[in-house]
């Protein structure tokens, strides 16, 4: 059994290390969309700092909005650009504040017209375009508010607009066509409706709409943060690759095994031609065997570890010993075993895996060495009950008390280490139900906030939500 624990313990540190990676790339992807959030709130910052000076905006008060509004459009844009980690498109940069166009989106000329009443806009447009000769033609187009686009556009469509006299309706219309005429382009290629409404850029409302588009951000970078999240969750594609990799490893250990036995106990060397083909073949079934069993130890693994919240070791050795025990469980109900043999031989099965299983999780740093013996006894005993009741729940019972008078025998010590031990196991519970019941698949986060409270954790340094992640790294 000592091979097929340390063998078992090797596909739970490849699970273990397909889990870490997983987490520490989720780790990275959400740090790297909270640095885009940063980047994001800094170009609204900048709108709000524009806007907090209204001497060094052009025109009057009456007038003002229309450079708001081009600081909103070219900011905002540029936050939504920033939250998704996008390259940032719209600038004012080589844009002079009398030039034809009032900034750059992807290195087209826009102009910006937020002119009360629709059928203005439209007028503004026209004697823009009849100023300069190109614009609206090369590529070049106009930014309109967003409500008085959608109006215009209904209009466009023929479709009926309540409060507007036809005689409106058809001033609209006409100007329209002459929009396309002189650009000889769709209507909508020419004309294109800003970030905001009219009202939303006056200098009475701006700061009202900085914060509802601050409020939109943060919101869909939570989204997109729950998207990241979603991502990196245990699933079944990464579960058959831990199975598969694991399979991979275990049958190049039993080969490497197989072909080293054959030279140390037979004298056949691989090298020299000396295996047979009844050799070859023996070796090619205990690899097969090798392969399949450490590849159901990686997925049993990497569901209990995912499901349960147990550690790789722990989980490791909980495989080695479900196997072992399933084993005797079989010898013993098909009479060649009595009791006693089969609770010695179970403990000895799990004794071992425990042994691994806590060498691999922590060696010896947290458990003196005169206690090793009792402590390996008891984690032992608790593999046993715990697998029997997915086994047997009377023989269970009958090896729980059995358990017992081993405990009562034990130095009092060693009693308290003990204790512990069997208090975590509480928590554990039914570790095969959990690792295979789909209707107790515990997420990840949730587990660490278990784990991190039965190790002690102060309930306040515990981060259970985005909002305490928050406070945690910003604050």
């Amino acid at each position: 059994m000592q091979t097929t624990s340390v063998q078992d313990q090797i596909s739970s540190a490849i699970v273990d290390g397909i889990n870490v990676a997983r987490l520490q790339d989720e780790i990275t992807q959400l740090n790297l969309q909270d640095q885009c959030f940063i980047n994001s709130m800094k170009h609204v910052d900048q709108v709000r700092e524009f806007i907090g000076t209204p001497k060094n905006i052009l025109g009057s008060d009456l007038t003002k909005h229309g450079e708001i509004a081009e600081h909103v459009e070219v900011g905002i844009r540029n936050a939504r650009d920033a939250l998704a980690g996008d390259t940032v498109r719209a600038t004012f940069e080589g844009v002079g504040r009398t030039a034809p166009e009032d900034y750059l989106i992807d290195g087209i000329q826009v102009q910006s017209k937020f002119i009360n009443g629709l059928g203005n806009n439209l007028e503004h447009v026209l004697k823009h375009m009849d100023k300069y000769e190109n614009f609206g033609r090369d590529r070049s187009y106009y930014h309109i508010p967003k409500d008085h686009y959608e109006l215009i556009s209904k209009i466009h469509r023929g479709e009926s607009i309540e409060g507007l006299s036809q005689k409106t309706i058809n001033s609209i219309q006409a100007k329209i066509e002459e929009i396309q005429t002189k650009s000889e382009q769709p209507f909508n290629e020419v004309v294109r409706p800003g970030v905001s409404d009219y009202a939303e850029v006056q200098q009475g409302q701006v700061h009202e709409t900085l914060n509802k588009h601050s409020a939109d951000l943060e919101q869909q970078n939570d989204k997109l943060k729950d998207i990241i999240h979603d991502k990196h969750q245990a699933n079944l594609t990464e579960g058959l690759k831990a199975a598969g990799t694991a399979a991979a490893v275990g049958g190049a250990i039993a080969l490497s095994s197989s072909l080293y036995l054959k030279y140390k106990n037979e004298g056949k060397n691989l090298f020299k031609g000396e295996l047979t083909k009844e050799d070859w073949k023996e070796v090619g079934l205990d690899t097969a065997k090798a392969s399949a069993l450490a590849g159901v130890t990686g997925a049993t693994v990497y569901g209990l570890t995912n499901c349960a919240g147990l550690a790789a070791p722990l989980a490791g050795a909980f495989v080695t010993a479900s196997k072992g025990v399933s084993s005797l469980v079989h010898d013993f109900y098909q009479g060649k075993l009595t009791f006693e043999e089969f609770q010695m031989n179970s403990i000895f099965v799990c004794a071992d895996s425990a042994g691994v299983g806590l060498a691999a999780l922590a060696g010896q740093t947290f458990i003196p060495i005169p206690v090793l013996g009792a402590v390996i006894g008891s984690i032992a005993g608790k593999f046993v009950c715990e697998i029997l009741l997915g086994e047997d729940k009377k023989l269970a019972q009958k090896m729980e008390a059995s358990m017992q008078l081993f405990l009562a025998k034990v130095d009092e010590v060693y009693i308290n280490v003990i204790n512990k031990i069997n208090t975590e196991f509480e928590k554990i519970a039914d570790l095969r139900s959990k690792a295979f019941d789909l209707n107790t698949n515990i997420s990840i986060i949730e587990s660490s906030i278990i784990l991190a409270r039965a190790h002690g954790v102060e309930e306040s340094k515990i981060l259970k939500n985005e909002d305490d992640l928050r406070s945690f790294l910003f604050d």
